[in-house]
């Protein structure tokens, strides 16, 4: 068993995704304190520029046609000979579709312990403690794993980027597994429809979530929107219920957003949301549960009630 930590890294697209630096600057920090090497992981096929791109101790590119788009059973057939081949003392996937995926089947494939939705990773006493939000991130857990080595799926936005952005020249190798049988492929990506705005161009977002009751009260936001010059978006309970189209989502399973301002009225602050906005310049909650997530991240925050605030703004604005 090796002190080294194997980030498996993720694309769509042909561009890199950002939980993958993030993991990367992460994993630097912990096989710095453990003697080992932290090694980025790209699967794909022409993705060589891309996975260069990693401030990584090193970088092992498999290129494949196989590995173009995601499959769950040509990637996981990979990552495992690569376990058997490297032995790290730690596997790193992001908390996204491929992570859950991949992490759970890779524990249980290699008989090794995995810690899901990890917000942080130290080395004390030379052991690795991750920190995991459960209960959709009211509460946090820490624990040890046990064994010579673990697997860990990290949420978005947990580590800078920035730390794992650079310039490793990539190791470029065959597959190290069969996949001339599969028995899954890909056939198509659907991308979704585009709606009548795209949010994730926007400065300004007014998000609404469950709090909001009802559908008669998005008009409330909606007016306060108006009078921000923002646009209106919505977290995935609003977009189930029908209340505003999918393409206002905003979240792992909606778009992701990067705007000024992003005024939230109503959202709990649940990981899958989080994701999808983590990155906003100022982010701003109001909720009535001062226990709630989102105040964790918001640079400002409010325990009133969303309609008593929302119509107080509105008289300030006008």
């Amino acid at each position: 068993m090796s002190n080294d930590i194997l980030v498996i890294a993720e694309h769509l697209g042909g561009k890199v995704a950002d939980i993958s630096y993030e993991m990367v600057g992460k994993a630097k920090e912990l096989a710095a304190a453990w003697g080992g090497q932290a090694i980025a992981v790209m699967l794909g096929s022409g993705m060589a520029e891309q996975a260069g791109t990693f401030a990584s101790d090193a970088t092992l590119y498999v290129d494949d046609p196989a590995l173009a788009e995601f499959n769950p059973e040509a990637y996981g057939r990979v990552v495992a000979a690569l376990v058997e081949e490297k032995s790290p003392r730690l596997v790193m996937f992001g908390s996204t579709s491929v992570g859950m995926d991949l992490a759970a089947w890779l524990s249980v494939k290699k008989d090794m312990p995995c810690v899901a939705y990890v917000n942080d990773l130290t080395v004390e006493d030379g052991e690795l403690v991750a920190t995991a939000q459960i209960y959709g991130g009211k509460m946090a857990a820490q624990c040890v794993p046990q064994g010579d080595a673990a697997v860990v799926s990290v949420m978005a936005g947990a580590f800078p980027a920035d730390a794992g952005r650079g310039s490793t020249a990539a190791e470029q190798i065959a597959s190290p597994a069969d996949l001339s049988d599969l028995k899954v492929r890909f056939v198509q990506m659907i991308m979704p429809e585009a709606g009548d705005v795209d949010i994730t161009a926007e400065e300004k977002l007014v998000a609404i979530g469950r709090g909001i009751g009802s559908e008669d009260n998005i008009e409330l936001a909606q007016e306060l929107a108006e009078a921000l010059g923002a646009e209106l978006a919505a977290s995935r309970p609003i977009t189930d219920a029908g209340w505003l189209p999918k393409t206002r989502q905003v979240g792992k399973s909606g778009v992701t957003v990067k705007p000024k301002l992003y005024l939230m009225l109503g959202i709990s602050g649940a990981p899958e949301h989080l994701e999808g906005m983590k990155d906003a310049e100022l982010i701003i909650a109001i909720n009535t549960d001062e226990n709630a997530p989102i105040f964790d991240v918001a640079h400002y925050g409010a325990t009133q009630d969303l309609f008593d605030v929302a119509e107080a703004m509105l008289e300030a604005l006008e």
